[in-house]
């Protein structure tokens, strides 16, 4: 159904974390998948870290996913520090727009409670919404989630979202960067449907061309 589909991610990893069995199954599915990270995510990196780890780690990440280097968009804006800059990045925005043409985009839920978050998902939809947006699942940072939407997953699209997330060696201390949590989410979600796996979305807007 879509062909061209954009991935919004405050920082660097929230869009694996939110979407990346979705984008698996997309890219298998011949889809152009780009991935726009709006930080860098210097402030999230253990102290004495070399300033370049995260974004070393997250090509990695989209080059075991199979997005191509030409599809990867990295932005530099201090986290938590979105809502001081939204229109430089509702400027981004739209210049993202002309030069992919999204026909799918991927953003975080208006519930995130993360500042960047709630600041990119709102812009978001000022930019896009003419397209096709859906809302990805940051289940430590929403203060409330409605499945509405879900995309069915094989065993081997959750894989590849575990093996993009592990490329983040950096972040592994983290309380939700482990694999059961994330494989068992994708089992939650599939049992909504009566399926083996899934990743849910918000429907912030439906397009049908």
């Amino acid at each position: 159904m879509f062909t061209k589909v954009l991935i919004l991610a405050p920082h660097t990893d929230d869009g694996e974390f939110g979407c990346g069995g979705t984008m698996a199954r997309l890219l298998a599915e011949g889809a152009e998948v780009h991935y726009a990270a709006f930080s860098s995510a210097e402030k999230s990196l253990p102290p004495g870290a070399d300033p370049g780890t995260l974004v070393r780690e997250l090509r990695a990440a989209m080059r075991s996913l199979g997005v191509r280097d030409q599809w990867l968009h990295v932005l530099d804006y201090g986290v938590r520090d979105f809502p001081e800059h939204r229109q430089a990045i509702l400027d981004d925005l739209l210049k993202l727009k002309a030069a992919v043409g999204p026909d799918l985009v991927l953003l975080p839920s208006v519930n995130d409670t993360h500042q960047d978050h709630q600041t990119l998902a709102h812009e978001g939809f000022r930019a896009f919404k003419d397209r096709t947006i859906l809302g990805y699942e940051i289940p430590w940072n929403n203060r409330t989630f409605n499945t509405e939407s879900f995309v069915l997953l094989e065993r081997a699209h959750v894989d590849a979202k575990v093996a993009a997330l592990q490329c983040y060696q950096s972040q592994l201390d983290r309380f939700y960067a482990n694999e059961n949590f994330v494989r068992s989410l994708a089992v939650t979600r599939g049992t909504q449907i009566g399926a083996s796996f899934a990743e849910a979305f918000e429907v912030v807007r439906w397009v049908i061309r």
